[in-house]
């Protein structure tokens, strides 16, 4: 993959990263890889164990990217590359855990994963024009389309981790994780692995992150595609951790469907503002999540839904927990590029 063709394709998906105008502050980037970020490339997530996980390291290549730091992005990819690329396939080890020998334990992948780190290798290359991201961009790209792209009742669906989740592995397979569709990376996607078709994906996701559940009309963090979608067996009936990042993809990928993001809006907003855990089964909310970093999804919601500007402790980064923070500077970084009357 040449610099000028997937700078082209990020140009008319409009992901093409900006150089002079970084959409993370650098002190926002500073804090952010003083807390989580190891000095060897590790993003550590702190409410989990202290682990790392492929789709940690993801989330902190994408966000090197839009804060423009070169040394800070190949400084993760090398972590990523040394201790999670080794699979066969091409995928990306997901989980490990400094408390164990091997730290790699579990060897399967997550696609979402391996979306992110494919996706930010991409707007790395663009950004500096460095085909060696490129090419792992690609590869990446096609080990996703090659093991996890399948065919189910006329939808084009991901499957979460190679191993575990298909229609012979389990009594409700196959098994699907809505949260897992990261609508900004599939136009790029399309472009590094041009054979498989993306957008059908594309669709397939947006029509199950709209097949909502319970009074709260929300998806599902794990969704059974067996027959007609329901909560998958063995897991929580709940929107919860994975669920609530899908309405803040589907923003960043400038989704039209207004009328899905209210309702997903509508349904998370926990009565403080904050993002509800909803137990989709009993209709009840399990808890409301306060931190910044959760509470701005919704609020981003509704500047583009209601013109109403983000609250002022919204606009600020302060890191608090790996996953909340991660989610605050991906959706300050939208507003800055896309919506600055909301700041």
């Amino acid at each position: 993959m040449t610099f000028h063709v997937l700078a082209l394709a990020l140009l008319v998906a409009g992901l093409m990263p900006n150089t002079a105008r970084p959409q993370i502050l650098p002190e926002e980037w500073t804090t952010y890889q003083e807390r989580f970020v190891a000095e060897d490339g590790r993003v550590v997530d702190d409410g989990n164990g202290g682990i790392s996980h492929s789709e940690g390291q993801g989330y902190g290549l994408l966000l090197a990217v839009l804060s423009g730091d070169r040394p800070g992005f190949e400084r993760i990819w090398s972590f990523t590359q040394r201790e999670l690329m080794l699979r066969d396939d091409g995928l990306a080890a997901w989980k490990w855990d400094p408390a164990t020998t091997p730290h790699i334990m579990d060897a399967n992948n997550a696609s979402d994963g391996d979306i992110l780190i494919a996706y930010a290798l991409a707007q790395a290359d663009a950004l500096w024009s460095e085909d060696g991201f490129g090419e792992s961009a690609r590869q990446i790209a096609q080990a996703l389309a090659r093991t996890s792209v399948f065919e189910h009742h006329g939808e084009m669906l991901l499957r979460p981790g190679v191993a575990g989740f298909a229609a012979g592995e389990r009594p409700d397979g196959p098994v699907v994780n809505p949260s897992y569709w990261v609508f900004e990376a599939f136009p790029v996607l399309e472009t590094l692995a041009p054979e498989t078709d993306w957008q059908a994906v594309a669709r397939s996701g947006r029509k199950i992150a709209s097949a909502g559940f319970g009074d709260r009309r929300l998806p599902p963090d794990w969704l059974s595609m067996a027959a007609k979608p329901v909560p998958a067996e063995g897991f929580p009936a709940e929107f919860g951790y994975n669920a609530l990042r899908i309405p803040l993809y589907l923003m960043r990928a400038h989704d039209p469907d207004m009328e899905l993001l209210k309702r997903m809006r509508d349904g998370m907003t926990g009565p403080s503002g904050g993002v509800a855990r909803v137990d989709l089964d009993a209709g009840r909310v399990i808890e409301e999540l306060t931190d910044p970093g959760y509470r701005i999804i919704p609020a981003l919601a509704s500047c583009i839904l209601d013109r109403q500007p983000l609250a002022d402790d919204l606009t600020r980064f302060t890191p608090t927990n790996y996953y909340p923070s991660t989610l605050h500077l991906l959706s300050l970084s939208f507003a800055r590029k896309e919506r600055p009357e909301c700041l």
